[in-house]
């Protein structure tokens, strides 16, 4: 762009200049200082959000399967709530307690009026309010990276509309919680304003994002770089000073809180937090991704079950950002988010990793950002600000008719996969097992108080509010065989148990726990609910016929 001045010899021009956004160019929109106070950006966000809450929350106690893991992190939570510690077993430093002390603060309010309530079907609906937060950093983080309107609409409806990301968000992980306050770091560091304040609070926020899930330690160079290129140049070095700083006193308290109590190092008698990193580091690895036989290519075609937009549609994005990295200034604003994508990758492509199925929820809203501002630069491709000079009418037109076709096609290709998904979602009932085997053993059980039984952590609260006492009496059946205090009120071993509810998670894993294992092979069925490979079996175990329990 240029601009004339008068042809009076007496007007001075001041020495400062003032720079002019280069929109023109790359179909960049200079976001307002304050989105706040622009009613497209709100319009257009509130519009997104209520379609995302919408999905999201519609059948959310149903669907998917209830997972371990999610009983796991709210039976911590309850232990908290409740104040019988960071866990309800002995807490082995598996991961930092700040992601289920969050738990525990979102879930406190239900818990609190309805005791009853605190399971993993009806608690899921805390983590409504994760996804909202995290879908509206989205829409703000691709503003402030100056993306248009349209492309920060399309990341943030990549983000919250995926099949994938509806699955996995709904469900209680701490990844979604550390998701969010990566989201926050980043949107932090990319503020417009500049403020010294906005930089260290971007590095709080990544410190509770590794103290969330320590796995967001791999993000926090992508953090860094957008800190960088966004900072001014005058303040860059106390800007990237204080947010390291800030990161580094609030992430020390974690082992600072184990050295506290006596547990930072192994020592007879008591847990440690170096056992607990070193458990963590040598994990069996999942395999080579792309080797059919691995754990790993498992792991990845349940994703691509869900959806391959996002996943490839994403990786896809952040290969045609690094090919134009040089000329395209959408390449460079989206510098952090591509660097996120490309760390993920890189460290999910390890033959020696372990790969779990909840990885990929770190990598999702950097994959829509990516994807949506590759769309942004292939829009950039076909359609331009004004004609060329001396550019024909029909020329000019053509272009708009090859982006009206590949919006068309694009459309076409990813509307109804994602709709037969997300209407999947929406509709089908994974948990029917579930809850029937939780009504019987609330109702068919003669004593639960004095009965012991083997579970997963998906069911464990179910028992606790059923009467069954908690920790001894309904067990988690991972402690029947590695949690001392456990064994050690179990002298028979597996005798000592009463009911074993064999679900998919039991049987997989039963196999490296003698006291699991041995208490399905010496049990009998009672009571089966579903059919298949994800039915549910309550066993009677033999051993115990005549002692305390029994059925009604």
């Amino acid at each position: 762009m240029t601009s004339t001045l008068p042809a009076a010899t007496d007007v001075k021009v001041p020495a400062q200049r003032t720079a002019v956004p280069r929109t023109g160019s790359t179909l960049r929109t200079t976001p307002p200082l304050r989105l706040r106070r622009s009613r497209s950006d709100l319009i257009l966000c509130g519009v997104l959000l209520v379609a995302i809450l919408v999905v999201q929350g519609w059948n959310i106690a149903d669907y998917p399967t209830y997972s371990d893991d999610e009983g796991t992190y709210l039976a911590q939570a309850w232990a908290v709530q409740e104040g019988r510690g960071l866990a309800h077993y002995t807490y082995w430093y598996d991961h930092p307690p700040f992601g289920w002390i969050q738990i525990a603060l979102l879930t406190w309010i239900p818990a609190h009026f309805a005791p009853e309530s605190m399971t993993v079907g009806s608690m899921r609906v805390a983590m409504l309010l994760i996804s909202a937060i995290s879908a509206v950093l989205v829409y703000v983080l691709a503003r402030r990276l100056s993306l248009p309107r349209w492309a920060a609409g399309l990341a943030m409806a990549l983000f919250g509309l995926s099949p994938l990301s509806v699955v996995l968000q709904r469900e209680i992980f701490l990844d979604n919680i550390a998701v969010m306050w990566t989201l926050l770091a980043f949107t932090l560091a990319a503020s417009p304003s500049r403020h010294l304040w906005h930089h260290f609070g971007a590095g709080m926020a990544a410190a509770a994002a590794v103290l969330t899930k320590e796995t967001m330690l791999l993000v926090l160079p992508a953090v860094l770089v957008t800190m960088w290129r966004h900072s001014h140049r005058d303040t860059r070095k106390f800007a990237i000073t204080g947010a390291v700083t800030a990161c580094a006193l609030l992430g020390i308290s974690y082992p600072l809180f184990a050295l506290l109590k006596g547990e930072l190092w192994p020592g007879a008698g008591h847990v440690s937090l170096w056992d607990g990193v070193v458990y963590q580091l040598s994990r069996p690895g999942s395999g080579f991704i792309l080797d059919p036989g691995s754990g790993s290519y498992g792991v990845l075609q349940s994703w691509l079950y869900y959806d391959r937009i996002l996943p490839l549609g994403g990786l896809a994005g952040a290969l045609l950002l690094l090919v134009t990295w040089r000329w395209s200034i959408t390449a460079r604003a989206l510098a952090g988010p591509a660097l996120t994508v490309a760390i993920l990758a890189l460290m999910a492509m390890r033959p020696s990793g372990y790969l779990p199925a909840m990885y990929v929820l770190q990598a999702l809203p950097f994959l829509a950002l990516v994807l949506a501002g590759g769309t942004a630069s292939v829009a950039h491709a076909v359609l331009r600000r004004r004609r060329r000079d001396g550019e024909r009418r029909l020329v000019t037109g053509g272009r708009y008719a090859l982006a009206a076709v590949l919006a068309v096609a694009a459309g076409a290709y990813v509307v109804p996969r994602w709709y037969d998904g997300d209407r999947t979602a929406m509709t089908a009932d994974a948990n029917a097992p579930y809850r029937a085997a939780s009504k019987w053993l609330a109702t068919e059980v003669a004593n639960p108080r004095d009965t012991r039984v083997l579970v997963d952590d998906a069911l464990w609260l179910d028992l606790v509010h059923a009467g069954y006492r908690p920790g001894l009496g309904v067990i988690w059946f991972y402690k029947a065989d590695l949690d001392p205090a456990v064994t050690k009120t179990m002298p028979r071993g597996w005798r000592d148990i009463d009911y074993v509810v064999a679900s998919p998670t039991v049987r997989r894993d039963a196999v490296d726990l003698p006291n699991v294992r041995a208490a399905i092979e010496n049990s009998t069925p009672v009571a089966v609910f579903g059919t298949g490979e994800d039915r549910i079996e309550v066993r009677r175990i033999q051993a115990a016929a005549g002692a305390a329990g029994g059925e009604r």
